[in-house]
């Protein structure tokens, strides 16, 4: 018999993710941490967007966030590294 530790990512008792890594899963869990953040300050802002749409964005800004900062800072945006690209949001079972 094989002992695996594992790392579950919950939010509001909704199991996220599951990692082999630690390092992972608190990576995972700070661009939750700013997915949400974004997604508060959508909702603030003035232009009509759906629940659904402010949630969408805000996940995809949490992603890039390196490349907002950068374009954000008045530099060219970088391309995307698709080696350090996070997996969509998905219900474990």
């Amino acid at each position: 018999m094989a002992v695996e530790v594992c790392y579950k990512v919950v939010r509001d008792g909704v199991e996220r993710m599951t990692f082999t890594s630690k390092k992972d899963a608190d990576a995972y869990d700070k661009m939750l941490d700013i997915a949400e953040a974004l997604e508060a300050m959508l909702g603030e802002i003035d232009v009509p967007l759906s629940d659904q749409q402010n949630e969408a964005l805000a996940l995809e800004m949490a992603k890039r966030k390196d490349q907002f900062i950068a374009a954000l800072k008045g530099g060219k945006p970088t391309p995307p590294n698709n080696k350090a690209k996070v997996t969509d949001i998905k219900k474990v079972s």
